[in-house]
């Protein structure tokens, strides 16, 4: 059972020690994507939804959630993350309204910020749903996926083709 990082001699679960670790500069990108009908995105764009600015408060709970990720993965580390980042991009093809959301996170430390990148396009993407369901229920999130983290032990790592 010890093979397994977050295992313990016993089959109990455990935080990795990071302990000897080196400090490096991390970060990593995560992007997630929101599909939504064309009214919602006009009332996206125009500002008109009735819960307020739903990028701007998207664009804060994406890195809220960032900072709050040890609180809801289990096995992850508290970091003191160094900055976070959030992007907005629409994708309109063939009447398909398409909010991409990409996330940069960074810290200096002696694990990876992958998760915390990952939370918050997550939870950004959450809170697009959250603000826009009483327009429609059908909206769809996804796929998630990191797009690239670098430092650490293992380097750099660069997803070869988009989703």
């Amino acid at each position: 059972m010890s093979s397994f990082t977050h295992f313990n001699e016993q089959g109990h679960a455990q935080m990795v020690d990071i302990t000897e670790k080196s400090e490096t500069v991390r970060t990593a990108v995560a992007r997630t994507s929101v599909i939504l009908n064309k009214d919602i995105y006009e009332h996206i764009t125009n500002r008109t939804v009735a819960k307020g600015d739903v990028l701007a408060v998207a664009q804060v709970a994406g890195i809220m959630a960032a900072k709050k990720t040890a609180d809801i993965i289990p096995m992850c580390h508290p970091l003191m993350l160094k900055g976070v980042d959030i992007h907005f991009a629409w994708n309109i093809e063939n009447d398909k309204y398409e909010l991409l959301i990409t996330s940069q996170v960074k810290t200096k430390g002696s694990t990876g910020v992958e998760m915390e990148a990952l939370t918050a396009a997550s939870v950004c993407a959450l809170t697009v749903y959250d603000m826009c369901k009483a327009l429609d229920k059908g909206i769809v999130i996804g796929p998630t996926y990191l797009v690239e983290k670098t430092g650490g032990k293992s380097g750099t790592y660069q997803r070869k083709a988009e989703i």
